[in-house]
């Protein structure tokens, strides 16, 4: 008897573990994907976003928002936002952003307006960020020297978990999100 509810108790605590670690496997969203924003800004138009906050070589904060915008079921652009402090910082808009890897990778990322902006303050600077997230390979930190007006960069570093986020964002679709294409388009 003794024997048998021995066994019937470690069935019970074994059934419960496989539970447990079940639950964590399957209900908890990967750590890339939980900021990740959708905003359904007007019929047709989905935008997914990424919002972190980054810190400069003179510890100056920034907020770096990385986001892709759909219009109608297409992909409008994938851009990467950054945001200094007002008057502490002027972005240089002619000049592109510079991305490096650390090791042999860098690219060059003209600033870009999206359609919904004609313009932006001094503090603010957008850039394509299409390529450089489809040919990175792995979450490896990034240095964004951001060009600004008094001819000196900001260098900020982007960490790898934000590298993960952003190459989660870039990979994602609204369809991924909503399983279906009809929140963008319109009836008409």
């Amino acid at each position: 008897m003794l024997h048998r509810r021995l066994l019937f108790s470690i069935l019970v605590v074994w059934a419960l573990v496989v539970w447990a670690i079940a639950i964590a496997c399957f209900s908890v969203p990967s750590a890339a994907t939980a900021s990740i924003q959708t905003y359904r800004e007007q019929p047709g138009q989905v935008t997914l976003r990424s919002q972190q906050s980054l810190r400069d070589r003179s510890d100056r904060a920034w907020q770096a928002v990385l986001f892709k915008r759909y219009q109608q079921g297409k992909l409008d652009g994938l851009y990467l936002r950054l945001v200094g402090f007002p008057g502490a910082v002027a972005v240089d808009r002619q000049r592109p952003i510079a991305v490096e890897t650390g090791t042999a990778l860098m690219w060059q990322c003209p600033y870009t307006l999206d359609d919904s902006v004609a313009e932006f303050p001094p503090n603010v600077g957008q850039y394509g960020m299409q390529t450089v997230l489809d040919q990175l390979q792995r979450n490896i930190p990034l240095e964004l020297a951001v060009p600004l007006q008094t001819g000196r960069s900001a260098k900020l570093l982007a960490a790898p978990f934000v590298v993960e986020e952003w190459r989660s964002l870039n990979q994602l679709t609204p369809e991924d999100l909503f399983g279906y294409q009809g929140i963008l388009r319109t009836n008409s």
